[in-house]
């Protein structure tokens, strides 16, 4: 036997079967104990899942986040471009400001309402209904083409180039899967799927990038493959190279693209909505057991936020410099790169030896089902919890859970109609930066203002979630017209708004937040104040205030500044 084959053979799917058998069973075993100890179907842990340990909250955050998009396009982008997208991955400093700061907010307004929260929930009660509802809806739509819709996508990229599976055969069996797994499953089956795909993935990874450039190093170990990948890369992009994340000069191929400083407070305003306020992520961190103190509550969720944090930092050596790997040995003709999206699978293939493979694609295969249930578990949270129980109050536990079930399977087939739309629009990662760059401002000047300021206005933030979204869309209408500023429309009106639909989509975004942070504050100046229990809701009281201080120690606090500086180190070193 070949163990060193370049292909699947007979062991890697042997392997990969059991172990996909042994993760049903084990999934299946914890949903069966946990609906035991519920006795009976409950809509609460069913959506949001009672309270986890810190390490299993930060494994799920993790794996919330990495799908297939990671897998495909990440490793795609670190072979095209270097380590110019890692703005956006190294951002293990953004989640801890979810478990400093937002977290004890959510915990405030759990405590004012009665019951777990959801960011919809939130914007009603401190600005207005509409306010939430209109949340809601963007929410569902934007997880319906950039989240659903982009898994599918990528994933039947992966199979596809891992296995020679036709591209619509491993899109559909994904979200045929992926179904299934999340209308039976609930988040205690995301949280548990999470749980036993996070190290697998992080071993597996590791050892494409370690072994990838032990094969680079052509027998001089690891050291001289990590210098051969960045002499190979530093002379790309026109002589500027691709292993730096600030491009200054204008004579560099990038710098258009991802100008100066710029990429930095654009991807942080990308990271302060995705990490603090998106639904997806903050899911993970709200369930509770309980009868458990505010203390409790905070300390598990700040926890696992700073957990994950330090795994946040991992998926630039997991899958982006693995794609700049593949690129230095493509180049030297040990391995055939006709697609800078092939990278990753053809790492795996090429490096990996006979039964590892098998071993890996478990974890990616678990990773790709739980990031793509865990989409589909937000939106049956936001569904069922913000428009069907206010509309069908007293209603029994199971049937709410199967009214979650249902949103579930609608989304599966909105994301599904929506899949060959969105590969006519282009180059996959420049539609998915541009649809976050467009929705993402308006939810942070809604969200920081809301929670920082007793002074913004009910009807600030309910205007401003509608005149964002308005000119975020009439924005992205402009890039589908034009191929995002490339081609040119001509006419007076096009050619005297410019200003509108060329500008570079990073600088757009952050005058798109000042504007609306503007925006709340005059509209803020005549509209009638916020009301004494929606300040209150924002106000914390000298009992909670002991509790926050109480919630953390030297634990937290060290663990925080590791992760920070980790993030320096990387900053420093790609700089």
């Amino acid at each position: 036997m070949n163990w060193f084959s370049q292909d699947f053979i007979w062991l890697d799917w042997v392997v990969l079967t059991v172990g996909l058998l042994l993760v049903v069973g084990a999934v299946w075993r914890s949903i069966v104990k946990d609906k035991q100890a519920q006795k009976g179907e409950d809509s609460s842990a069913y959506l949001f899942g009672k309270g986890e340990p810190w390490y299993v909250i930060g494994m799920a955050i993790f794996a919330a986040n990495i799908g297939s998009e990671h897998l495909v396009g990440l490793a795609g982008t670190g072979a095209k471009s270097g380590v110019g997208m890692a703005h956006w991955e190294m951002q293990g400093w953004m989640i801890l400001i979810l478990g400093w700061l937002f977290v004890p907010f959510y915990q405030l307004m759990i405590n004012k309402m009665g019951k777990i929260i959801t960011m919809p929930d939130f914007l009603k009660f401190r600005y207005t209904k509409a306010t939430g509802s209109w949340l809601s809806i963007i929410t569902l739509v934007a997880y319906v083409l950039t989240k659903v819709s982009v898994t599918a996508l990528t994933g039947g990229v992966f199979f596809k180039y891992l296995w020679g599976l036709n591209f619509w055969a491993g899109a559909i069996g994904l979200i045929f899967i992926t179904a299934v797994f999340t209308v039976f499953g609930g988040m205690k089956g995301v949280m548990t799927l999470s749980t036993i795909q996070t190290p697998i993935l992080i071993i597996g990874s590791f050892l494409v990038f370690f072994l990838g450039l032990s094969a680079l190093g052509a027998g001089e170990g690891i050291a001289a493959g990590w210098s051969n990948m960045m002499e190979y890369c530093g002379q790309l992009n026109n002589g500027y190279g691709t292993t730096h994340m600030f491009h200054w000069e204008e004579g560099d191929s990038m710098y258009k693209e991802y100008p100066g400083f710029v990429v930095f407070i654009g991807a942080s305003i990308i990271g302060f909505w995705y990490w603090c306020t998106d639904q997806h992520i903050v899911q993970r961190v709200l369930g509770q057991v309980p009868g458990e103190s505010n203390e409790e509550v905070m300390k598990r969720a700040r926890r696992g936020t700073i957990a994950a944090g330090f795994f946040k930092i991992l998926p630039c050596f997991m899958f982006l410099i693995p794609g700049m790997i593949c690129a230095a040995l493509a180049a030297r003709g040990d391995v055939q790169l006709e697609d800078t999206d092939s990278a990753f699978a053809i790492m795996v293939k090429t490096v990996l030896p006979a039964g590892i493979k098998g071993i890996v694609t478990i974890g990616f295969v678990c990773a790709l089902v739980a990031s793509l249930a865990a989409f589909f578990n937000s939106c049956a949270t936001l569904f069922t919890e913000d428009f069907y129980k206010p509309m069908k109050q007293g209603m029994t536990e199971e049937h709410y859970v199967l009214v979650g079930r249902i949103a579930t399977v609608v989304v599966v087939i909105l994301g599904f109609a929506w899949l060959p739309i969105m590969m006519s629009l282009g180059s996959l990662y420049d539609y998915l930066q541009g649809i976050q760059s467009l929705l993402a401002p308006t939810m942070v000047a809604v969200f920081a203002l809301g929670i920082f300021s007793k002074k913004i206005t009910p009807k600030a933030g309910e205007w401003t979630m509608i005149v964002g979204f308005v000119i975020g869309m009439v924005r992205l209408a402009t890039n589908v017209i034009t191929d995002t500023g490339k081609a040119v429309m001509e006419g007076a009106f096009w050619e005297n708004t410019t200003w509108f639909w060329q500008t570079n989509w990073l600088v757009f975004e952050i005058w798109l937040l000042i504007f609306l942070l503007a925006f709340m504050v005059v509209v803020s100046c005549f509209t009638p104040a916020p009301t004494q229990e929606q300040v209150d809701a924002i106000t914390f009281t000298s009992d909670f205030k002991k509790s926050i201080a109480k919630s953390w120690g030297a634990f937290d606090i060290i663990g925080s500044l590791i992760v920070v500086g980790l993030c320096a180190l990387f900053y420093w070193y790609f700089w």
